[in-house]
């Protein structure tokens, strides 16, 4: 309350400092005499009455929108906005500060042009500047507001307004084409084998496509190979249905967002083969999405990519338990991770008790960077013939048929 107070009666002495200096140089003028003590007087009246009138300026009617160059955007992309004013009477402004007000993630950005500028609008009705933000973070942001500000020129009066003007972008993970191929098992003696399979029946062709590595010789189509300059292969119909259920570790980690990007390529892969696929990601909240396919289903999983968080509380193996508990049907299981911790281990165990497929991947951002520990647990899962692979930033292209090596 004191301090509200305070700033009324500073104010107030500000609005009466003006006429007590138009007065102080009428007196100076009236007794001095002489031209320049009279030039001194006039020359103060435009000044002194811009001043007593800027207060009374509706600098809030104006109507300020935020327009940006997309409506989303992928981790690494430039962010371009642009701030416009319209105002509604043409009142003189000597400058105005504009500053878009960023959220916390885009405060350490770099900025290509800054979202805080000083402009000299005049009697100018529309303002607008621009700003570019070169790479953005991945994640859910939300701008609230623009802050304007303006004031005469001795800074004696000031006016400054702050704009609601909300937006929200969804920042999505980068993701990677990826080759996926499907795991199949083989049950003898009580034994498991398994060995990584097209799981296409060669007999009947549906298409030709352009060839792929890990593509058979006796796929590779002839006939359109020589018409189109380009090796073609056939393109097969799906023997059966071949579900995946795909988990994310959302332990805290500096390789978190490269186990985002991926995941993300790892189910735009599963999701562009038509294989229905689940997911599962649990935090401090809880994200399943059941068995399905399609378009849909991959924009579901990427929006909540955009935003996950290292935040887990639970450990992963306790939910790869729950939920193939809930499961009947054969599926395989992918585990993504960038630590290779026991209880990674003891969710691989699981999954192959329950008699579930199960692959590991192990993201790592160079070659060697494998603990000891992390070296004997690979060891240990691929003597339990669960297949894991260790692979590196940029990359994940051909992690599938590495895994097969």
């Amino acid at each position: 309350m004191m301090k509200r107070m305070l700033r009324a009666l500073y104010h107030v002495m500000k609005l009466l400092l003006l006429p007590l200096c138009l007065v102080l140089t009428f007196m100076y003028a009236m007794f001095q005499g002489g031209f320049v003590s009279w030039f001194l007087f006039y020359s103060i009246i435009p000044i002194a009455l811009y001043s007593l009138l800027l207060p009374f300026y509706a600098l809030r009617d104006a109507e300020v929108k935020r327009i940006t160059n997309q409506n989303g955007y992928v981790v690494g992309e430039q962010f371009v906005s642009t701030i416009t004013i319209k105002r509604k009477l043409p009142f003189p402004l000597l400058y105005l500060v504009i500053e878009d007000e960023l959220p916390p993630q885009f405060i350490s950005c770099k900025q290509t042009k800054m979202n805080k500028v000083v402009l000299f609008p005049g009697l100018k009705r529309n303002i607008s500047f621009q700003y570019v933000i070169d790479t953005i973070p991945r994640g859910e942001h939300t701008f609230s507001s623009v802050r304007v500000k303006t004031g005469d020129l001795f800074g004696m009066i000031e006016k400054e307004v702050t704009f609601s003007v909300p937006d929200t972008f969804l920042v999505y993970p980068q993701y990677v084409d990826i080759a996926y191929r499907q795991l199949e098992n083989h049950f003898e003696q009580g034994a498991l084998s398994a060995n990584i399979n097209s799981a296409k029946d060669s007999t009947i062709s549906v298409g030709v496509r352009d060839y792929k590595p890990g593509d058979r010789f006796s796929w590779i189509d002839w006939k359109a190979t020589a018409r189109t300059n380009n090796i073609m292969t056939k393109e097969f119909e799906q023997q059966r249905s071949h579900n995946v259920m795909i988990f994310i570790d959302r332990t805290e980690s500096p390789l978190f967002e490269s186990v985002v990007t991926f995941t993300a390529s790892i189910v735009r892969a599963v999701l562009k083969q038509n294989s229905p696929a689940s997911f599962v990601s649990i935090g401090k909240e809880q994200t399943i999405f059941p068995l399905d396919n399609g378009d849909t289903q991959l924009q579901q999983i990427l929006c909540h990519l955009a935003k996950v968080q290292a935040d887990s509380v639970f450990p992963l193996s306790q939910s790869v338990d729950m939920e193939l508990r809930k499961i009947y049907e054969p599926v395989t299981v992918i585990l993504v991770t960038s630590n290779l911790s026991p209880d990674i281990q003891k969710a691989a165990d699981c999954a192959a008790i329950k008699n579930r497929k199960c692959m590991v991947f192990v993201v790592k951002e160079k070659a060697n960077q494998l603990s000891h520990r992390e070296i004997s647990i690979i060891e240990t899962l691929k003597k339990r013939q669960i297949f894991v692979n260790t692979v590196y930033e940029n990359r994940y292209t051909n992690v599938f048929f590495e895994v097969s090596k």
